[in-house]
């Protein structure tokens, strides 16, 4: 099977309740939810309510109707930017955006003049959240963190960042993709109005799934428009939730999947799997430190990053690295910009990219022994 340690891409393997319980609707259930009122369908409903109770409950939010479940984190950060972004606005966010929010602006940047501003953080890629309040403006009208860097795992300080925000009552989207499932989120606490969230990395679930939390009280403007299966006669977008932000067929088997894998989170508990991950992060920055002529890049502290590190050899690339280590040794991981070449200019690689391993919750320390002696049989080839 391999070893696998590309996690901050996508999580594998997933919980076996995960596969079972898309099998099982797929066999067994298979109906559409909010589209009919017959047994299955209503079985249907009952497991989408269930998966939005799970996900409120798992971030501490109260409004399950405005939980809203989207294909992925993308798709999320997309319908919150241009459902709150209008013509003119000033938005402010990190340097370390993936492209899922980077694009996003600049596409809204050259097509409709917003304007952006980027809050500079240290080489270690730590943004003092006190930089945020320089740059806000009268016209500010949205603040945008990452919660960690997929490049490098700097944990940002959101909840202070979002006092700031509160404060001059600007939402604050979070961009959670490495960490929702696997670091305590709790959106009162950290202040985060808008959290946008994955299905297929640390929460466990299959891909195409993931959601928005709104944890405001603001109109959004829908990303699409189309058939909710209620108010049919009604010619536009329903202007309640969830049903004003989602449209079309939900993927009801895999927000099945996700539920099982919410459960499974719950069930193990948030801080049990924190503490294991950071139990075979520790140990890899450690043992990494062992391979000659190896340059690994952002914070060395398990108390500052999730479970991404990120590194070089010397005279040889990542992308010459990763194969190797697919094709000889049966190791997994990740080469390139990472769809955030922004995080790479902090690190000074934007023109020859990373390699980088993403610790999950189903490594084990023997993974990553093996990583390290694949490692320094790569760096005694010619």
């Amino acid at each position: 099977m391999g070893i696998y340690l590309d996690n901050a891409a996508t999580s594998f393997p997933k919980p076996i309740q995960v596969s079972d319980a898309v099998y099982n609707f797929m066999v067994n259930i298979g109906a559409t939810s909010g589209r009919g009122a017959y047994e299955k369908a209503m079985e249907s409903d009952r497991l989408v309510y269930e998966a939005r109770k799970h996900i409120a409950s798992l971030f501490n939010h109260d409004d399950i109707k405005k939980v809203i479940l989207t294909s992925n984190v993308t798709e999320s950060l997309n319908l919150a930017i241009k459902g709150i972004l209008k013509k003119g606005d000033h938005v402010i966010t990190s340097s370390l955006e993936h492209n899922a929010v980077w694009r996003c602006l600049k596409t809204l940047e050259r097509d409709i003049g917003i304007s952006i501003s980027n809050v500079p953080c240290d080489e270690k890629g730590y943004t003092n959240p006190n930089d945020v309040e320089k740059y806000i403006e009268e016209n500010t009208a949205l603040i945008i963190f990452t919660h960690a860097s997929n490049v490098i795992g700097t944990i940002q300080p959101i909840r202070e960042i979002g006092a700031i925000a509160s404060k001059y009552k600007i939402p604050f989207l979070v961009d959670a993709a490495q960490t929702a499932g696997a670091y305590p989120i709790d959106v009162k606490k950290d202040n985060i109005d808008l959290l946008a969230f994955t299905g297929h990395k640390s929460l466990l679930g299959p891909m195409g799934t993931g959601g928005l939390i709104i944890n405001l009280d603001k109109d959004i403007n829908p990303l699409k428009s189309g058939g909710t299966g209620g108010d049919s006669s009604y010619e536009y977008q329903p202007n309640y939730f969830p049903n004003r932000l989602e449209t079309g067929t939900p993927n009801v088997a895999g927000i099945v999947g996700l539920l099982e894998a919410i459960k499974f989170i719950q069930s193990e508990g948030i801080d049990n799997i924190l503490n294991k991950e950071k139990e075979v992060l520790s140990y890899a920055l450690k043992r990494l430190e062992e391979v000659e002529n190896i340059s690994i890049y952002g914070p060395k502290d398990i108390e500052k990053i999730v479970g991404v590190i990120t590194f070089n050899l010397k005279d040889k690339s990542a992308e010459e690295v990763a194969y190797e280590l697919d094709q000889n040794h049966g190791i997994m991981i990740r080469a390139g910009l990472h769809c955030a070449p922004s995080a790479h200019g902090v690190i000074g690689t934007k023109k020859i990219g990373t390699a980088r391993i993403g610790i999950g919750y189903f490594n084990e320390k023997e993974d990553i022994d093996l990583l390290i002696d694949s490692l320094k049989k790569i760096n005694n080839q010619n």
